[in-house]
């Protein structure tokens, strides 16, 4: 029997919560290696386990998968998680891109100079309400489904929900004129594999602050 997926990463959200976030919805334990110091990072590179020299890498079924898109796209393959066939895959593919651009500018905010911060909070503002929102509001309003896709939890519901709720320590009220997204939160959120991860004690990592931003900049050197 294949032992628990090890994830390697710094003590935080960044590129692995996602994946996080797959496994904990799939019902799937798994374990942690936490970078610490470069000196960690230098080790994976030097041993050979980083095909490109980055994390996430996670190891799994006698392998080692870097490549955030590459480990989320095996996960939810294994496990069910996308789609029937090639056309839901496709709009699943397409629901995950909407959602990762979203959280790309949402993570991006840590990095930004204290000057910038409004300006940045300012855009995940606007982009989500009037450019990503809307679309997911429209696809639950016209199939009058539970789920994105097939009426069946997707890959894709389960990174909606890690956005909003992204989204929603930016502006807590983000979703006050979108009333589809918010019952699709309350549904998604009280399945249980995913109310567990949302309990205190999961491994869903919390907001990242300036600590972890000075961890982060030790681990990559930048």
């Amino acid at each position: 029997m294949a032992g628990k997926p090890k994830l390697h990463y710094a003590r935080g959200r960044g590129k692995m919560e996602s994946i996080r976030w797959l496994l904990a919805a799939a019902g799937v334990e798994f374990e942690e290696q936490f970078l610490e110091k470069k000196e960690d990072l230098e080790k994976l590179r030097s041993d050979g386990w980083l095909l490109f020299q980055q994390v996430p890498m996670v190891e799994m079924d006698g392998m080692k998968m870097v490549q955030t898109r590459a480990i989320l796209s095996y996960i939810a393959g294994k496990y069910n998680l996308y789609g029937k066939d090639l056309k839901e895959r496709a709009l699943i593919d397409m629901y995950v891109e909407g959602t990762t651009d979203l959280m790309g500018l949402i993570m991006s905010l840590l990095f930004q100079p204290p000057e910038e911060k409004a300006k940045q909070r300012a855009l995940i503002i606007e982009r989500a309400t009037t450019r990503y929102f809307p679309v997911y509001e429209k696809v639950l309003k016209d199939h009058r489904q539970d789920f994105l896709v097939g009426n069946k939890l997707s890959w894709a519901d389960i990174h909606l929900l890690e956005a909003i709720l992204m989204t929603e320590e930016v502006k807590p009220d983000i979703l006050s004129k979108f009333p589809l997204l918010q019952a699709f939160k309350t549904r998604v959120s009280n399945i249980p594999t995913i109310k567990k991860f949302l309990q205190p004690g999961s491994q869903r990592k919390p907001p990242p602050d300036d600590e972890f931003l000075v961890q982060v900049k030790k681990i990559f050197s930048f």
